[in-house]
Order: structure tokens, then sequence, then C-alpha cells
């Protein structure tokens, strides 16, 4: 599976806004410390501010806020704002005709693997990604993560 540097910076965006909520950012500061190019990282803010996910205040102290509480917020609203679609397969959304047989499985397995797509990224919100105590969903799949990486 692929992530797209829109994704993980958009992410990125959003956990640095909910750690520092106390005051706005302004992109320059969370490309510095992100290390996200600032030309690249307007754009994703700009796509963040059209699904509201953050909100921005013009002038000297201006910046720019996370748009709804942290908790509401899950990876796959945020997937959706600068992505679209969750699952494309050649940049299309599987379609259940389109797969003769002996190939007709394949939309199955793309239609299951959508859906486990979405209980997971739906499952993770940028309040879990920022907290100490993150949900139950969350918890676990990072417990799963850690496991995997040491073994």
């Amino acid at each position: 599976m692929r992530i797209s540097a829109r994704t993980d910076y958009a992410l990125r965006v959003l956990v640095s806004l909910a750690a520092d909520a106390s005051r706005p950012l302004t992109c320059e500061r969370i490309a510095e410390q992100q290390g996200i190019p600032y030309r690249f990282l307007k754009s994703v803010v700009r796509d963040l501010r059209l699904a509201g996910l953050v909100r921005s205040q013009r002038g000297c102290e201006g910046g720019y806020w996370i748009g709804r509480e942290a908790a509401s917020i899950s990876v796959a609203d945020v997937i959706a704002a600068v992505d679209g679609e969750l699952l494309t397969v050649n940049g299309e959304v599987p379609d259940p005709s389109g797969y003769p047989a002996p190939a007709a499985r394949l939309e199955t397995l793309w239609r299951g693997l959508h859906a486990r797509l979405t209980e997971i990224f739906t499952g993770v919100s940028i309040a879990d990604l920022v907290g100490l105590e993150p949900g139950e969903r969350a918890a676990a799949l990072f417990a799963d993560a850690l496991a995997e990486a040491s073994a």
C-alpha cells in the first residue's frame, strides 16, 4: 500500500496543530518544524481548510488552528480531504462488474481490502496520534505495529 506525501503531510499538519492548540501556527513554522516543503504544504493546508479540518486567520497574529476537535478527525477524513478515495485500482474505484472470470474474485479482494482499510483509518483519530492515551482501536493498532517492529 502507498500513502501519498499529501496524506503524510496533512496528518503531520493536523498533529502539529492539535499538539499546540493554544495559538495559531503559520505554514512557515509547520514546514520548518516538520521538514515539509513550504510551497507543497500551502497546497495541502488549502485542501484541509476547504474540508473544514483547519481554520485560518489572516494578519500579524494569524495562522492556522485545527478546525474541529482532534478526536473527531479520523485518518480517513484526512485522506478523503487531500487524496479523495481511500482505495483505487489503476486510479479507479473497483467496479463490481469489471472483472470477468477467472479473475472475478479480484473485485471481492479489493472490496474486502477497502472495508479493512476503512475500519482501520476511521478507527484512528488525530487525538490518538497526539495524546498519551489513544483509543482502544488505535492502541491495538499501535501495539501490533510495535510487536511487528521488534520481531
